[in-house]
């Protein structure tokens, strides 16, 4: 016995010394100690759980080291195919469509669009030689068409040529669009403006510049899709508060604040997005109120007027000189050169600090083509004109009202816009209870306010938007019949974060004299009147 014993000592003597140097060696590692305590404790409190961890360990590092892409080559999960029963599958295989295919009523409408032959303007020409009255155009101020704009671009084509070849940071700059962006700033009464050359990718390449992961937005439900594009790629805190509601806005700014404290959260940076003329009904915001609640709150505020700029206030500066409220007061005045202006594109002004941001952070601004110079020198001239012709404000606003005077008489039709608005949405109501009215959603809460969390309200308005869709485009076709242009507001069906009400858009030109405008509302009168009483 001693003798085995005697014989295994070196043995011994080597584990043990192995043993020594693997654990010295591990307790080097940083963490070992922590590691070591908690395999001692789970070893002494469930011996069993610590086998079942090495099982687990020893799995997972066979897992890693085995092949995933060694091919199985013994055939045996394969159907064998001959040449004939190929050829039958792949005649037989049907791709997925692209996208889903047009309804006949969305064919018909396409192939029946109207086109315009030659220049646009209050009474274009269409293709079958018919003159029409245009109240589909944003041609707000009647400055398409104008004499005097289109010399000074004539003239600007002839020195600059067409294109700018590249976006603003890369070459693309040229003076005059600098010249307009100080045009649009002295005009407003900012700081600074940077011009974009495309209008749908000013306000949603403006949101991401300023608001990243962990900020928090504020917005109205009823913000337009360019919008809501924005607010997705900015990737922060969205809060919704009820479509033009103010108290509702004020409540979701209380409720913000309160869970902050709660839960002892870090101040960030805080917005409020809203539009000045709301392009999916033309309401418009109380903008007072708006920079009331901003500073009361500390945040900052987004007012997208690219319908309103252009169309409201003594000269079309929009809410600001509507309301009487300095421009300096929204921290981004977002705005369209394409619907007062007779140009293209789109502005942000504001400070020189919000304005240089967006100058290396504008996504549209970085990357897309600079406007064509002749567009911005068309652009200028349109501010020039506002300045010195308010009364191209005044006919508008007296064209509105006449408008109004006649649409807000009529039974089977409701308008939702605000008296001033020029863009006027209206939808379709028969004088008796139908599928067609909007239906209120079944035992309504009324202490119960909507969830700021979700862009849906509490009591989403329920309708028909088939039906409701193909009355408005049979009353579309009866007014183009009689010499009216107008059109459905188009949208992106299955995109947008909430369904909006199908409805007919009129816009408004002070091109267009009185009469001609209330001549145009009676037969839109009319068309609503004859399409709704072939369904009663």
């Amino acid at each position: 016995m001693s003798a085995t014993s005697t014989s295994l000592e070196p043995l011994f003597s080597f584990l043990s010394d192995s043993y020594s140097t693997l654990e010295t060696t591990f307790y080097k590692i940083p963490g070992s100690a922590v590691i070591a305590r908690y395999v001692k404790s789970s070893h002494r409190n469930d011996p069993g759980r610590t086998v079942l961890e090495i099982i687990l360990i020893i799995f997972a590092i066979r897992t890693l080291l085995q092949s995933r892409t060694r091919a199985d080559n013994s055939g045996k999960h394969f159907i064998a195919f001959d040449e004939r029963e190929i050829d039958e599958l792949v005649d037989e295989w049907v791709p997925e469509p692209l996208a889903v295919p047009l309804s006949q009523r969305e064919q018909t409408e396409l192939d029946n669009m109207p086109i315009i032959s030659g220049p646009t303007g209050p009474k274009p020409k269409l293709t079958n030689g018919k003159t029409v009255v245009n109240m589909a155009s944003y041609n707000f101020t009647g400055l398409a068409g104008n004499e005097a704009i289109k010399e000074s671009s004539i003239e600007a084509l002839q020195k600059y040529g067409l294109g700018s070849c590249g976006p603003p940071g890369f070459y693309g700059t040229q003076d005059v669009h600098m010249k307009l962006e100080e045009d649009i700033a002295d005009f407003l009464g900012t700081e600074a403006a940077i011009i974009y050359s495309q209008g749908f990718s000013t306000i949603s390449s403006v949101i991401p510049a300023f608001c990243k992961r962990g900020d928090i937005i504020v917005a109205d439900r009823g913000v337009n899709f360019a919008i809501q594009k924005g607010l997705q790629m900015s990737r922060s805190t969205i809060r919704w508060y009820d479509h033009n509601d103010m108290k509702s806005l004020e409540l979701v700014l209380e409720t913000i604040e309160k869970d902050r404290r709660k839960k002892k959260g870090p101040l960030t940076r805080r917005f409020i997005v809203s539009e000045g003329i709301f392009d999916h009904d033309g309401s418009m915001s109380d903008l007072p109120k708006l920079v009331e609640l901003k500073h009361k709150y500390k945040y900052r505020l987004i007012l997208d007027e690219s319908v309103s700029f252009g169309s409201v206030g003594r000269t079309g500066r929009g809410l600001t000189e509507l309301y009487n409220v300095p421009a300096s007061q929204v921290d981004m005045l977002v705005g369209s050169l394409a619907n007062g202006l007779t140009a293209c594109g789109g502005f942000c002004a504001g400070t020189d600090v919000v304005v240089k941001h967006q100058r290396i952070n504008g996504t549209s601004f970085v990357f897309s083509a600079a406007m064509p110079p002749l567009l911005s020198v068309a652009a200028s001239d349109g501010i020039s004109i506002l300045r010195s012709t308010p009364s191209i404000l005044s006919n508008l606003q007296d064209n509105v009202h006449a408008v109004r005077a006649i649409l807000d008489k009529v039974d089977c039709m409701t308008v939702p816009s605000h008296p001033a608005s020029p863009m006027i949405h209206v939808h379709v109501r028969l004088p008796s209870p139908t599928h067609l009215l909007p239906v209120a959603s079944p035992n309504p809460s009324p202490h119960k306010h909507s969830n700021p969390t979700s862009p849906i309200p509490k009591d989403p308005e329920q309708f028909d938007e088939e039906l409701e869709e193909r009355i408005l485009q049979e009353i579309v076709d009866e007014a183009l019949a009689q010499g009216v242009m107008i059109t459905r507001a188009k949208r992106l069906k299955g995109l947008e974060l909430t369904k909006v009400r199908p409805a007919i858009r009129l816009a408004i030109s002070a091109a267009l004299s009185k009469k001609d405008c209330e001549k145009a509302a009676n037969v839109v009168k009319a068309a609503f009147i004859k399409v709704v009483s072939k369904r009663r």
